[in-house]
């Protein structure tokens, strides 16, 4: 945080001192005094009385933000104390008065509301978020580091610009004197040698290249930031206890998704209650509790990919060293959960290492998820599980293109034609998985595959990426009837791109982004609908014409 203003004040001199800040500031300064009868602010024509100080430093400037006229004049420059004093016809009007100068009082002088001077009076919101937003780069650090740790033979700085969020950070702009890679560790283990654990220093493409470099790839710039700013804080007390909650009402979302599977075998007044927009009157619930222990298998697989998914994000993390917050985990009723929200605690190194832990929790649930879907529809032809089978209708395998592929080529056309279709409880657990699983790789924001395409392709792919991906889940060709709730999701919690990495240049290598590229086509095929022309052509579901 920047350290507020400091004042000392004696009976004959009003003494300000501030943080250096540029000239337009400084001008821009407002100092007043209350006097006896007027509210005096420096250099305005009102009389100044008895109640004065004796002499104070002014810094004032007209309307115009011009300096007033004869100011310069009369204003007397001190070197040592840097001090100035009042004009001359207000020095004479305080030199004529006879009255002993009034004492100054250790409380600072209050502001009357009312008068022309409060409504000249100025808030500099600049300075004002200087002093709330978060510490700056010391500009006696810059120096040095450019004199030390900076040179012709690694990086010469030809300019200088704010870095970060806020500008709380410096960006140094020059040419590259050698292999990047290889300069930035030589100027990472010096920036530590020179200034210890204080900054982190970050390798970026040079905003507004007109070129590339001539050594090849994109122009590097360098930018450095406080670690205290640059890194994220530490996990609270209230966070694992919203993640704790979130995670009870996840299991709840489950469950309830299990008992809803059982829809053939419930009561006709719960069914009738969830399935007619007419119906008003809850039915007894507690006609659920026999469901519950029946529901508890498909619960469990749900829960299962969930945690699944996080485990692979630690698992990669791990051997980076990188930092994971816990999961917030996302209820969801039509898909027992929408996976959860994990944040990196500690900067990325490189982009390697984000496509890594971001691709390796979805590719894991996916794994899990892929896994109870086939075994569910192989025991769902089987006659020997025929006691484990729900009956579901058909038309919902019509929400997946490639899902529902999957299943006309295993059950069949004739199982698949029909008004309802007898599945595997395991079917259901693997194709929520694979929803989400999906819906968690579209390439927008701050989700899995958002992060993956930022690391891989960069953050103006991401752009592209992102808009497209907008447009298409508002006009419901991605995901059917999720495609809104799911858009709403991703636009309160998760619209924001991931913070750079410490090296945010180097590229990821061609295997990682073709993984990526089919990796976003399954994404597709896995939330693409199927119409009703196209699922009759290919027996998916029944389909019922007028």
């Amino acid at each position: 945080m920047g350290t507020l203003t400091s004042c000392s004040f004696s009976t004959a001199t009003f003494r300000f001192r501030s943080r250096p800040v540029g000239n337009d500031f400084r001008q821009r300064i407002h100092l007043f005094n209350i006097t006896s009868k007027n509210l005096c602010f420096l250099c305005s024509k009102k009389q100044v009385s008895s109640g004065s100080f004796g002499r104070f430093r002014c810094f004032s400037t007209n309307g115009n933000g011009d300096k007033n006229e004869g100011e310069e004049s009369s204003l007397v420059k001190d070197s040592n104390s840097k001090t100035a004093t009042m004009p001359e016809e207000a020095e004479e009007e305080l030199d004529s008065d006879k009255d002993p100068p009034a004492s100054v009082s250790s409380r600072p002088p209050s502001i009357s509301p009312i008068g022309p001077g409060y409504n000249n009076f100025q808030v500099d919101s600049f300075k004002l978020m200087e002093l709330l937003g978060p510490e700056k780069v010391d500009p006696a650090d810059v120096k040095l580091i450019k004199d030390k740790l900076f040179g012709y033979s690694t990086f010469w700085v030809t300019k200088e610009e704010p870095f970060g969020d806020l500008g709380e950070g410096i960006l140094f702009l020059g040419n590259l004197r050698g292999k990047r890679e290889e300069i930035f560790a030589k100027l990472q283990s010096q920036l530590t040698e020179i200034m210890g654990d204080k900054y982190n220093l970050f390798m970026v493409e040079e905003p507004n290249s007109d070129g590339l470099d001539p050594r090849g790839g994109p122009r590097v710039s360098f930018g450095m930031l406080r670690k205290e700013v640059s890194e994220p804080g530490p996990t609270t007390l209230w966070q694992y206890v919203i993640a704790f909650l979130l995670f009870l009402l996840t299991i709840g979302s489950s469950v309830e998704l299990g008992i809803a599977s059982q829809i053939n075998r419930l009561p006709p007044d719960v069914v009738k209650y969830f399935t007619d927009p007419d119906a008003i009157e809850p039915p007894d619930m507690g006609l659920l509790f026999p469901f519950v222990e029946s529901a508890l298998p498909l619960a469990y697989g749900v829960l299962g990919v969930q945690l699944f998914h996080e485990v692979g994000h630690f698992l990669a993390a791990f051997p980076k060293k990188v930092k994971l917050s816990i999961p917030y985990f996302i209820p969801n009723i039509t898909l027992g959960s929408f996976g959860a929200i994990t944040q990196f605690k500690s900067i990325l190194p490189d982009r390697r290492t984000k496509v890594d832990i971001s691709l390796a929790g979805p590719f894991a649930g996916a794994a899990l998820s892929c896994a109870m879907f086939s075994v569910g529809l192989l025991l769902s032809s089987n006659p020997d599980a025929a006691g484990d089978l729900v009956q579901v209708p058909s038309m919902l395998f019509q929400g997946s293109l490639l899902l529902g592929l999957i299943s006309r080529a295993t059950l069949g056309y004739a199982a698949m034609h029909a008004a309802t279709v007898p599945i595997h409880p395991l079917v259901i657990a693997g194709w929520c998985g694979l929803t989400t699983s999906a819906f968690n790789m579209l390439p927008v924001g701050c989700l899995d595959g958002g992060r993956a395409v930022q690391g891989a392709f960069g953050k103006g792919a991401l752009s592209g990426f992102g808009l497209t991906t907008y447009t298409l889940l508002g006009l419901g060709v991605l995901g059917g009837p999720l495609s809104l709730p799911w858009g709403l999701y991703v636009l309160i919690c998760q619209r924001s791109p991931e913070k750079p990495c410490l090296n945010d240049v180097t590229e990821v290598g061609t295997w990682r982004k073709t993984v990526l590229t089919v990796a976003i086509f399954l994404v597709v095929l896995t939330l693409l609908p199927v119409w009703d022309e196209l699922a009759e052509e290919l027996g998916i579901g029944l389909v019922t014409t007028f």
